[in-house]
């Protein structure tokens, strides 16, 4: 049965080792820079108890009890839209800013389900352990983070190769009952607020990086394991109203250090096996299912940030001006591209290879990284332009409303037809906490990179496509005429 928003909060409160600012965080859900997200994420959790939602979001798990649909090993079309169905709820919760939520990894583990062979090695048979993994985790309805990349100390030599051995994560010791590992991880998005924390490698290793190919989940709480937070733009907010969605929906990011931690062999999904800890990722359905989930959110991002234009543009009294409609047309032009190459990548779904189940077309998935990370940036600077500026010209809190003295002034000089005061500085407040905040700067950021750098995710598209095809067209182009053919050209 999946659990409520009350039943997550009080999970939270496990020892876990959480540091902000040189403080040891003690409770997450009470802290101010973490508990109006965690109540965020807690209401994800309560929209599954829902009566309208239940059949969305849930399914009936192997026990009879329903868990997640994101658990689920999709085996049709119908299922991938229902799973897609899914993800727009959750998405919409935080109009497409919490990137990780627990529907994300949710979707991986049900992807290293539907391949389970990729885990069995000559060094060590992860299956079980796999299976066990997802079994956990669907019915506990658990949060699962993860953190996969390592620290960007020198890019240009191999794991084996960086100035000290335990820069990255790897085995420091082997024992009867498990093993011990040593290193850091970056990027552990919400992994602060997760229930386990998955730890591995998604980029590929050289061959004598064979202690750092290691793959293993692992609770949060779990001693010596320490989750150092970047600056928190959650504890940096004046009040809701004026900093709407940095107040609510700041996921955090976390350099994990392990500290000479214990995994046991039942938590390890991969060890000494380099092929293994890249094909975990891109050999199963995971990768798909990431992007099939931030797909969707995406575009109920670029949906969030389309209405925001309009609403700015009303405000301002330019929409119906010619200039503006073109701005809001080339804005909504975007947003159709965001969800067609979601319907496409249902529509166009295939067979998991060498596994069970169907996934979203790869080819697709792999565009869909260079589309996001290209058009995000562009749908910002768009917005900003029809803003004007609206967006600086702002009194510092919606409190100077209630001022004896500057109340009547602001009322007075912040408005437009339609829009007093109050409602043109909760949009505008909106909009800039969406568009020009550090929170902002932070997503645009994120989504650059949310799939990887361009350099990776480029090459990828040339991969996962089929550019044979492409040259086969032109090649039959140049094969209908002949200079021989031409006039006056002697045979």
């Amino acid at each position: 049965m999946t659990r409520t928003g009350k039943q997550y909060l009080e999970s939270l409160r496990d020892g876990r080792q959480v540091w902000l600012d040189g403080e040891l965080v003690t409770d997450i859900t009470t802290h101010p820079a973490f508990r109006n997200t965690a109540k965020s994420i807690a209401d994800l959790y309560d929209l599954t108890h829902e009566p309208a939602l239940v059949d969305t979001l849930t399914v009936p798990g192997a026990d009879g009890d329903r868990v997640h649909r994101a658990y689920e090993i999709p085996r049709s079309y119908e299922d991938l839209v229902a799973r897609r169905k899914a993800y727009k709820v959750w998405s919409e919760a935080s109009f497409g800013f919490l990137g990780r939520s627990p529907d994300y990894m949710a979707g991986g583990i049900a992807g290293f389900q539907a391949v389970p062979d990729i885990f069995a090695t000559d060094t060590f048979d992860g299956r079980a352990n796999v299976e066990a993994y997802h079994r956990r985790m669907s019915q506990g309805d658990l949060y699962p983070t993860f953190t996969i990349t390592n620290p960007q100390i020198d890019r240009t030599k191999p794991a084996s190769e960086q100035e000290e051995d335990d820069l990255y994560v790897r085995v420091v010791k082997e024992q009867d009952n498990g093993i011990v590992v040593r290193g850091a991880k970056m990027i552990g998005t919400a992994a602060v607020f997760g229930d386990e924390v998955i730890v591995g490698t998604i980029e590929p290793l050289a061959p004598q990086d064979v202690e750092y190919a290691l793959s293993f989940s692992i609770p949060i709480d779990t001693p010596g394991l320490k989750f150092i937070s970047r600056t928190s733009y959650e504890a940096a907010a004046r009040s809701v109203f004026d900093n709407p969605l940095s107040s609510r929906f700041d996921e955090n990011d976390a350099l994990l250090v392990c500290d000479d931690v214990f995994v046991p062999w039942e938590r390890v999904l991969v060890y000494r096996d380099v092929r293994a800890s890249l094909l975990q990722w891109w050999g199963t359905a995971a990768w798909p299912n990431f992007v099939h989930q931030a797909a969707t959110r995406f575009w109920t991002k670029m949906e969030f940030l389309s209405g925001l234009a309009i609403l700015i543009a009303k405000a301002n009294n330019s929409y119906e001006l010619p200039p503006v409609q073109n701005q809001i047309g080339k804005i909504m032009g975007w947003l159709t591209i965001a969800r067609s190459m979601v319907l496409a990548a249902e529509a166009a779904y295939e067979p998991v290879p060498g596994g069970e189940g169907v996934r979203i077309n790869n080819e697709i998935a792999s565009a869909h990284r260079a589309m996001s990370g290209d058009l995000y940036p562009k749908m910002l600077q768009e917005v900003k332009l029809i803003a004007g500026g609206g967006l600086i010209q702002l009194p510092a809190s919606g409190l100077d409303l209630l001022h004896p003295e500057l109340g009547g002034l602001v009322k007075k000089y912040v408005r437009s037809p339609g829009h007093p005061a109050e409602r043109r500085m909760k949009l505008f407040k909106l909009a800039w906490d969406a568009l020009g905040s550090e929170f902002a700067s932070r997503h645009e950021q994120y989504e650059r990179f949310y799939h990887g750098a361009p350099h990776i995710y480029f090459p990828s598209i040339v991969r996962d496509g089929n550019p044979e095809l492409l040259e086969a067209l032109v090649e039959k182009c140049m094969s209908g005429y002949e200079l021989a053919d031409e006039p006056g050209v002697a045979g």
